[in-house]
């Protein structure tokens, strides 16, 4: 019998007493001043400064904004907050891949916060931060382990930025950070996290706008790159709302495979989806879309896989990213052998397409591509004070 396609979120957000302001467009925080009695023809300035404190300097009380007067500063601080997700715990793998289990503000009285998990991989030329959509996943992908997990529920645009300046608090990455070069350590964003990004479209968006916008975190969108599995309908929307690149989690080349890997294919099939990807706006040769192929042992793997992935890409602007199978518990699924890889990519490379084959980062933590389930809500009480402990002396 064929499972569901997506699960439907099981709670909505609940905002704090005293929201945060993390996450809200110009024109929201205008509305939000004049809701406490910013006159007119000051909201335009103060917006201005909560801007630049929020995204360029990372504050993170308003006692900090030093260039906003002291009462309004206390008027800020009686009604809002600058508040992101709080790090609960902390993961350093032996490649220097960090994983961050981060608590989202809000909930409901008496009820466990709700976590989700972001990751940051370092490399010598760049550090991206793997950030994630939603809490759990709607979908129910075959191979990867964050699809086993029920969706809670949709992540706010501030939770979304907020995962961005969270990574840029730990690693002390702020616009007057001390370095040799000044150069920023968070440079790319990819969105393949937790979540299926374009089942949150608005969030999403309001976020990467911020996080993109040049007045504040900065951020490239040639350097942002948005994952989805195939959303059909909302692909176009992306390319001309957002504007960031465009990744595409195919990992198989027939439909009837796909339909067991990725079960939203039985809703929006390949032909549809390749259709979707050669109208990206703004797709060319120099904003190729990636398509993200998972390399599993005797599944997808053959070189017939390989001629026909490298056939139906013909004429869309495109690179091939194949990705080792990152092992997790109870998994049918077996990684490819090296070999084998290196072959799959050789001939797609001899095609025309470029073909990297992704290193496996963090797998000793479970923060590989396809690994992020949020293992540490299974922990005890008292393992988790102890990972509490070391996130907030490091």
């Amino acid at each position: 019998m064929k499972g569901p396609l997506e699960k439907a979120p099981l709670e909505s957000y609940v905002p704090p007493a005293k929201p945060s302001l993390v996450g809200l467009s110009r024109s929201e925080l205008a509305d939000k001043l004049g809701e406490i009695g910013v006159a007119p023809a000051q909201r335009k300035m103060r917006v201005q400064q909560l801007w630049h404190w929020m995204y360029v300097r990372g504050a993170q009380e308003f006692a900090e904004m030093s260039n906003v007067s002291k009462d309004m500063r206390a008027q800020l601080e009686q009604h809002f907050t600058v508040a992101r997700p709080e790090v609960v715990a902390e993961q350093i793998s032996n490649d220097g891949t960090r994983k961050w289990l981060l608590r989202l503000p809000g909930g409901n009285a008496g009820e466990r916060a709700h976590e989700v998990e972001c990751v940051y991989i370092p490399e010598t030329d760049r550090g991206t931060l793997c950030v994630s959509s939603q809490v759990g996943c709607t979908l129910t992908c075959s191979f990867c382990h964050t699809g086993t997990q029920r969706l809670v529920r949709n992540l706010t645009s501030g939770e979304i930025a907020g995962q961005v300046m969270v990574a840029r608090d730990r690693l002390n990455d702020w616009v007057d950070r001390e370095t040799p070069t000044g150069s920023r350590l968070v440079t790319n964003v990819v969105m393949m996290g937790m979540g299926e990004p374009l089942y949150n479209f608005d969030a999403v968006r309001d976020a990467l706008l911020i996080v993109s916008d040049n007045e504040g975190i900065g951020i490239s969108r040639r350097r942002i790159t948005l994952s989805t599995s195939g959303v059909v309908p909302n692909i176009a929307r992306a390319g001309d709302e957002i504007g960031v690149m465009l990744a595409i989690s195919l990992h198989a080349v027939r439909d009837d495979l796909r339909n067991e890997l990725v079960p939203l294919n039985r809703k929006y099939p390949i032909e549809q989806l390749l259709d979707a990807c050669r109208n990206y706006p703004g797709v060319s040769n120099s904003r190729r879309i990636t398509f993200e192929y998972v390399m599993l042992k005797h599944v997808n793997d053959s070189m017939d896989d390989a001629k026909l992935l490298v056939k139906m890409l013909k004429g869309i602007p495109a690179k091939i990213n194949l990705i080792p199978f990152n092992p997790w518990p109870g998994t049918k699924y077996e990684c490819s052998d090296w070999d084998q890889i290196e072959k799959f990519s050789e001939y797609i490379f001899n095609a025309g397409y470029s073909s990297p084959v992704r290193t496996p980062r963090g797998r000793d933590i479970l923060a590989a591509c396809g690994q992020l389930k949020s293992e540490t809500e299974k922990l005890s009480a008292r393992e988790r004070q102890a990972l509490r402990a070391m996130a907030m002396t490091d």
